[in-house]
């Protein structure tokens, strides 16, 4: 059966997601302290990880980071009351798989929570090791940008963007596809969370390298 962790401080909240979940047909576990929830998303038992910001000990931005730092490949849905775009990119970047912002409607969690469990279930695509476009390259093994042979530091978040963009060069790239590739979100008008990470690329590798098709997206030249 399918094991669910819920890091969630508010026992009301956390009651009524693993009631909704253990419905489902899931396995569920609840921790109020972001130290535990640490070990227990390290110990290999549990599927994906429901992440409260707001937790005692370390929050949840932290054990993002230590998962991330310790190879964790555990998809990790972040829920929280913090709905600004800075907190979300901070959540993304830090290497949560979604976003969730309460108050939520049960049923949108419960879609993204099998949309998280059956991408990570899925078999990895073919890749190359190295994906180059121009002397523009990216070491898929070790996670390493260059351009021009010069290593620039990349995030978690703008490597995935940055490699959508180098598998599809001279292709306009919608916002909704980068959304739905490197964050696994459904698209919403309001978020800007692609345009941000764009501006973060253009920094790093030379505006001239993405163009603004108005209207349609972006485009690696």
């Amino acid at each position: 059966m399918t094991h669910i962790l819920i890091a969630e401080d508010e026992p009301r909240i956390s009651a009524f997601v693993s009631r909704g979940l253990k419905a489902a047909g899931y396995q569920t576990t609840v921790v109020e302290d972001g130290a535990v929830a640490l070990d227990i998303a390290l110990s290999g038992t549990v599927d994906l990880l429901l992440l409260d910001v707001g937790l005692p000990t370390i929050d949840g931005f932290e054990v993002l980071r230590r998962l991330h730092g310790q190879g964790s490949a555990l998809p990790v849905i972040m829920l929280t009351a913090r709905s600004s775009t800075r907190d979300t990119v901070a959540g993304l970047d830090a290497g949560a798989s979604d976003y969730v912002t309460k108050p939520f409607k049960f049923d949108e969690l419960l879609a993204r929570v099998r949309s998280r469990l059956r991408t990570s279930a899925a078999p990895s695509e073919s890749i190359p090791v190295t994906l180059a476009v121009g002397d523009v390259a990216l070491d898929m093994l070790s996670r390493r940008a260059t351009v021009m042979g010069r290593e620039i530091e990349l995030s978690a978040r703008e490597f995935a963007l940055a490699e959508q963009f180098l598998r599809h060069p001279g292709q306009v790239m919608s916002r909704e596809q980068l959304l739905s590739r490197v964050w696994g979100l459904d698209f919403d008008p309001g978020s800007n969370v692609v345009d941000v990470y764009v501006r973060y690329l253009r920094a790093k590798f030379g505006a001239e390298r993405i163009s603004t098709v108005r209207g349609a997206g972006y485009r690696w030249d």
